[in-house]
């Protein structure tokens, strides 16, 4: 039987919803401080196995793309249609925006909460925002972490793959490397969705960079995808 476009649309939105929940949360609650907290490899953590997690909960009914960015990429590589790319990307976008209202609602309620520039774990770059990298250096980071990103998933889902069980343990692995190497530069991002939800609630700084963080992921998965269906699986 068919899965409805409602049940898809569904998934979608709850499995970014726990993506900005957990990801964002363990930097904002459970702290960035290695010697207080999680530390920026916990944080690194709590995204990689929030796609785990997510891929074993919904993958069966939507495919997990979660991510804008994968779901444009499989349309460029043919594994998607446009029209049932748009209400992904819409659910998503839904679901980045309601996880991090979740998050504000939990944190909000903490004695003198204040809501700081970047807040909620939102992306960004330049001065005041923790290694102070520039925009250059953010986009780069961002469109090839996003391209590496996307060939994880492409090769991972390829019906060539005799280990697909395991596709979501190495997509979920995959963005803990990458946020081990990126947080510094940008807080990682590699997701329209996961930026636009806590930009939104943010506001200020977050809110005015948030472009980086739609055009460089989308830009990397598109070159991502047309690497992996012109080169790399090519027949």
């Amino acid at each position: 039987m068919e899965t409805s476009k409602f049940s898809k649309f569904s998934a979608e939105f709850l499995g970014t919803l726990v993506l900005v929940l957990m990801g964002c949360g363990s930097a904002v609650i459970a702290g960035a401080d290695g010697t207080t907290g999680v530390g920026l490899l916990g944080i690194s953590f709590a995204f990689g196995l929030s796609v785990v997690a997510m891929a074993y909960a919904i993958g069966h009914i939507s495919g997990c793309h979660i991510n804008p960015a994968i779901s444009i990429g499989m349309v460029v590589a043919g594994r998607m249609k446009a029209g049932e790319a748009a209400y992904y990307i819409v659910a998503q976008i839904l679901g980045g925006i309601a996880g991090a209202a979740l998050l504000y609602l939990i944190v909000s309620n903490q004695a003198n909460f204040e809501m700081e520039p970047w807040a909620l774990g939102s992306n960004g770059w330049g001065a005041d925002y923790l290694a102070e990298y520039n925009a250059t250096a953010a986009f780069i980071a961002e469109a090839v972490f996003t391209f590496i990103f996307l060939l994880v998933i492409f090769g991972a889902t390829s019906t060539k793959n005799i280990n697909g069980g395991f596709a979501g343990l190495a997509i979920g692995l995959s963005l803990v490397l990458i946020h081990i190497v990126g947080i510094k530069i940008t807080g990682v991002s590699v997701n329209p969705a996961r930026s636009i939800g806590p930009a939104l609630l943010a506001g200020g700084e977050a809110l005015e960079q948030v472009w980086m963080f739609v055009a460089a992921p989308i830009a990397g998965a598109i070159l991502s995808a047309v690497a992996w269906k012109t080169i790399l699986e090519k027949n």
